[in-house]
């Protein structure tokens, strides 16, 4: 009765990640909508919601089985390192939506997990090829949503060279929705696979499934959580993110958009849990430096990489703490 209990508890508090997850980023979702004046915020949120929700009848969970099983040995750990590892993940993204940074929150996951799992059975309990990829992407995809973003704003400004700016500044207020459904649409399901891995994990680690397959009422789940959490939105990160890195036009939003969903969509394919906060800053950073460098506020920037940095270490230490306390 105690393991099902605990189980009962890691599903509710994966779900809670999931929600925090959602209302960090939302601002990934709607800043450039929002800040283009587009839509008002409450519409963008329910527009985003419902594309994070949609997308668990569209992709498939091979983030999730890299998060689950392809970062932690499960046979070392116990699901009090699963339970722990999403304390110190919840509480780190808390933390930093209220200070108003766009963190990575697929990070402060890993960073939770590993933290615990590390506590629990020293180094021996990480899969260390399966955080190569990973740690990688932690540098590579700001620079490859910054590469395509470049792509994007270049390609769009030699097709619209010839027309007038009132016409261009109305085609993309329209087309600024397709590519903020797009972007919604690889945020949730890179980001909703983080908690689907994190459940499956502990299913599996308290025998309830014998292989590690993903249920579908795990799926619905999880992209129902991030949805409301994205409905909830977290304002101080959609204004640093929307206004304080760089002016945004609908023509500069579609292409950040466009560029962050092409990047996030190969890499869900690809079972890379990518950070979508990455992601979308590196395509807005790109669309600012296509007019001029100086576009770009790079002490924004700055304060933003330090979060980054350290997002992984901060979530794991407070994982480890946790597990210290709570943990057998």
């Amino acid at each position: 009765m105690e393991t099902y209990g605990l189980l009962a508890l890691i599903v509710v508090m994966a779900l809670l990640f999931e929600f925090a997850n959602g209302w960090n980023d939302a601002a990934n979702s709607i800043a450039t909508i929002v800040s283009t004046r587009v839509l008002t915020p409450l519409p963008a949120l329910a527009w985003a919601a419902f594309w994070n929700f949609f997308a668990a009848f569209v992709f498939g969970t091979a983030v999730a089985k890299t998060m689950g099983k392809g970062l932690v040995r499960l046979e070392l750990v116990n699901e009090y390192v699963l339970l722990t590892g999403l304390m110190g993940a919840i509480i780190w993204t808390a933390v930093c939506t209220w200070m108003g940074l766009p963190i990575s929150v697929s990070h402060s996951l890993m960073g939770g997990y590993g933290g615990a799992a590390v506590t629990k059975a020293g180094f021996a309990a990480l899969i260390t090829s399966g955080w190569i990829k990973p740690i990688l992407f932690i540098f590579l995809a700001p620079f490859i949503g910054l590469f395509v973003a470049l792509l994007v704003t270049f390609a769009t400004s030699w097709v619209v060279r010839n027309q007038p700016p009132q016409r261009v500044d109305r085609w993309f207020r329209r087309l600024q929705l397709v590519s903020a459904a797009g972007y919604s649409l690889g945020h949730g399901t890179n980001d909703a696979q983080k908690g689907m891995g994190i459940i499956t994990a502990a299913l599996v680690a308290a025998g309830a499934l014998k292989t590690y397959e993903v249920p579908f009422w795990v799926i619905i789940s999880c992209h129902a959580a991030i949805a409301g959490g994205t409905m909830a939105g977290g304002w101080r990160v959609i204004k640093t993110m929307g206004q304080h890195i760089t002016k945004l036009n609908p023509f500069g939003g579609f292409a950040a958009e466009t560029a962050g969903a092409v990047t996030l969509f190969g890499t869900a394919q690809a079972g890379i849990p990518v950070s979508t906060t990455h992601t979308i800053t590196g395509c807005i950073v790109g669309v600012g430096a296509a007019r001029r460098l100086t576009a770009v506020r790079w002490g924004v920037t700055q304060r933003i990489l330090w979060a980054w940095i350290l997002t992984i270490p901060g979530a794991a230490a407070l994982a480890a703490l946790f597990y210290l306390v709570l943990g057998r």
